[in-house]
């Protein structure tokens, strides 16, 4: 008859090992578990990014490297010789500036006019709904519908704005609004201002909804008038919400392409032509897709390179701003 001579403790480690492999089993089991889902949700969605946003890229830049005029195989290789063409083009300059020139104006009026309706709307009085509606119903109609209408209304002489002007011993520009360079781009511009400052009201009007009332009864108990109540405490409290939507009319301004394309086509005489509507020009038009596509990957380039700019230095408060309270709190 043998005796077991294994000292307590190794008897224990012994005894111990099967009771840990099922919890280790079941936390790996439990991983690949979580794993699983997550591919199942995030698959999909992964490959429709890849499939209509990556691999466009890469054929576009792809393109770009040859002349090619839309069939055929891609056999005349020019290297970088059409992103020469496009940054020489006079006409593809021009419609850098005509973009940069709309991202300006577009803040600079969508801006006050958009926390200036907030604010008012944001106050309790009557037909509050209505008017939310009447500011929100241009954003939410189609470009081409907003286009359509916009271009009648400007018709020349008998337009219903120079129907108006004359009616008050004014007139618009002979070749009408659309069709005068000097006030092509400006009449451009108002018209992004009606189609899109719904978006800002309505963004400012979600952001004051998290600006706590008290603050409000506060200051006016110490005796703040209104103005101050929004120039010290609302406004800066909708600061986030403020530098999001300028970040969103930033990107869209780059690649505004529909409304100028129904109202101007890029014209009269290039005055109003973006960078979206030349690469449309050179490729359906002129059949110059391997121009095309360097104008497209260029106008990529730019806008990728403003937007993380701007996250890098405007955004980047508002990600820090909430990491360094949660690790204050903990």
């Amino acid at each position: 008859m043998t005796h077991d001579v294994r000292s307590p403790e190794a008897v224990e480690r012994a005894t111990a090992r099967p009771a840990a492999s099922g919890p280790a089993r079941r936390g790996r089991s439990a991983s690949v578990r979580m794993r699983l889902e997550i591919l199942f949700f995030v698959g999909p969605a992964l490959l429709l990014f890849l499939f209509f946003v990556v691999w466009p890229i890469v054929k576009a830049v792809q393109f770009s490297f040859y002349r090619w005029k839309g069939f055929g195989p891609l056999v005349d290789f020019v290297g970088l010789k059409n992103y020469a063409l496009v940054l020489q083009n006079e006409v593809f300059t021009d419609a850098v500036v005509h973009n940069l020139v709309i991202v300006v104006m577009s803040i600079v009026l969508q801006l006050p006019l958009g926390l200036a309706i907030a604010l008012l709307l944001n106050r309790k009085m009557w037909g509050q709904g209505l008017l939310r509606t009447i500011i929100f119903v241009p954003y939410v109609l189609a470009e081409v519908i907003a286009g359509v209408v916009w271009f009648q209304l400007l018709q020349p002489q008998y337009g219903v704005v120079d129907t108006m002007l004359a009616s008050i011993g004014l007139e618009g520009p002979a070749q009408g609004w659309l069709g005068t360079p000097e006030y092509a781009l400006g009449t451009v511009i108002v018209v992004l201002t009606w189609k899109y400052l719904g978006l800002a009201v309505i963004l400012f009007l979600a952001g004051l909804q998290g600006v706590p009332d008290e603050l409000h009864e506060a200051a006016q108990i110490d005796g703040a008038s209104w103005w101050q109540v929004q120039r010290r405490i609302t406004i800066p409290l909708l600061g986030p919400t403020i530098r999001t939507w300028m970040f969103l009319s930033m990107i869209g301004s780059l690649q505004l392409f529909d409304m100028v394309w129904i109202l101007t086509k890029g014209g009269p005489a290039n005055a109003t032509t973006t960078m979206a509507t030349f690469l449309i020009t050179e490729g359906t038009k002129r059949h110059n897709y391997g121009t095309a596509a360097a104008a497209s990957v260029i106008l990529f380039v730019i806008a990728l390179v403003l937007a993380l700019t701007y996250q890098r230095f405007v955004l980047r408060r508002d990600v820090a701003e909430p990491t360094a309270r949660k690790k204050a709190t903990r």
